[in-house]
């Protein structure tokens, strides 16, 4: 009798700790929700107090936004961002170079480090803010070993600065060697490193020769294949123009759905000695997108297939007829050049502090002894 009293017992038990599993799951996915909700909200920019830089408190895109923000790169889509209520805050632009040899790319991620988790650190301990009041957004998203000389991202603070030079110094001497902030600016609320950009400027290096040159393994991808440049550029002239480019993108863990449609305005192949140099600029790209227009260019330049697979390719819009002819090019031949706004989203506001560059140091008088 007590054997089967102890059964039921050890049954019911069983049957409480399930439901009570049942329960904490629930919970905790709604508190997920909730989180990402918050997440996604912090990425496009806050509102706060009013201020001398911001009048009407407002950081966001308008002066009376309607909160329906939209993920899209495409810059003809009029992105209005959604506001934060009762954040008060300062708007500041960076320009940042960096080499990515050594970090899994710009996005936030603490192992193995990204630049964004760097720079932040950075601003943390230069600012005395946390890392949920700063609101760092980057404007390009770049992978794993790929660099940048004018990556674009913007942060916001509570207080004003008089000068920005000394606050460049701290977080230029804060970061790594190979991480450098190269402008700080103030910013108008409707300036979005992200959604404000027009173009975008990337630069593919080549160094097309039998042995390698040592001082350029981090930063071009070797080619021991002699490339006929003439029919490389024949082949880039089709990209250029608005595309479906879905046969150029690899699947991304990003579970937003990008918009396929990008504008190329335009696409050189520069010839500087040993070293190709792939310049392009476009209305935005997609993930990998550049490296696998690059790889086909490769293939096309070692007269493998011909010019002309360009456009065949672009029409299937599907990436596995790209596989057939080529893989993605190495990541550290890529480089962000540049990220280009409109000039209103670049004016300073009124009653801010100068743009720094950096701060230079001279002598002022000869500090050698006199003979």
């Amino acid at each position: 009798m007590l054997r089967v009293t102890r059964k039921k017992f050890l049954s019911f038990s069983f049957f409480f700790v399930l439901l009570w599993f049942v329960y904490l799951k629930t919970e905790a996915d709604q508190l997920f929700v909730e989180c990402k909700g918050r997440i996604f909200e912090m990425g496009y920019g806050v509102a706060g107090l009013a201020s001398p830089l911001y009048p009407n408190g407002c950081l966001s895109s308008t002066n009376n936004q309607n909160a329906n923000g939209s993920c899209l790169e495409d810059p003809n889509y009029t992105v209005k961002l959604p506001i934060v209520d009762d954040v008060p805050g300062f708007k500041w632009r960076l320009v940042i170079a960096y080499d990515g040899t050594r970090y899994s790319g710009w996005q936030f991620q603490t192992s193995p480090p990204t630049i964004q988790c760097i720079v932040e650190k950075a601003l943390i301990q230069g600012t005395k803010l946390e890392r949920k009041d700063l609101h760092l957004v980057g404007a390009s998203r770049t992978d794993t070993g790929v660099h940048a000389w004018g990556q674009v991202a913007h942060f916001v603070t509570p207080f004003n600065y008089d000068s920005l030079e000394s606050i460049h110094a701290a977080l230029n001497g804060l970061l790594p060697s190979d991480i450098r902030i190269r402008e700080i600016s103030p910013a108008v609320p409707e300036f979005h490193a992200r959604f404000s950009a027009k173009s975008k400027v990337y630069h593919y290096k080549i160094y097309n020769d039998a042995v390698m040159d040592p001082f350029q393994r981090h930063y071009a991808h070797h080619s021991i294949y002699k490339l006929n440049t003439s029919v490389m550029r024949e082949a880039a002239k089709h990209y250029i123009g608005k595309h479906d480019f879905s046969a150029f993108v690899n699947a991304s863990r990003n579970d937003r759905v990008p918009d396929p449609v990008k504008t190329i305005f335009r696409f050189d192949v520069i010839e500087m000695g040993a070293l190709l140099q792939l310049e392009v600029e476009g209305s935005g790209f997609l993930y990998r997108q550049v490296r696998n227009m690059v790889a086909l260019l490769l293939q096309i330049g070692k007269e493998a297939i011909p010019p002309d697979i360009v456009p065949k390719i672009l029409a299937t819009r599907d990436r596995k007829e790209l596989a057939k002819y080529a893989l993605s090019a190495p990541p550290h031949g890529l480089c962000l050049v540049s990220i280009k706004y409109n000039e209103e989203h670049l004016r300073l506001p009124a009653g801010c502090p100068t743009t720094s560059f950096g701060r230079t140091h001279t002598v002022s008088k000869c500090k050698l002894p006199f003979y």
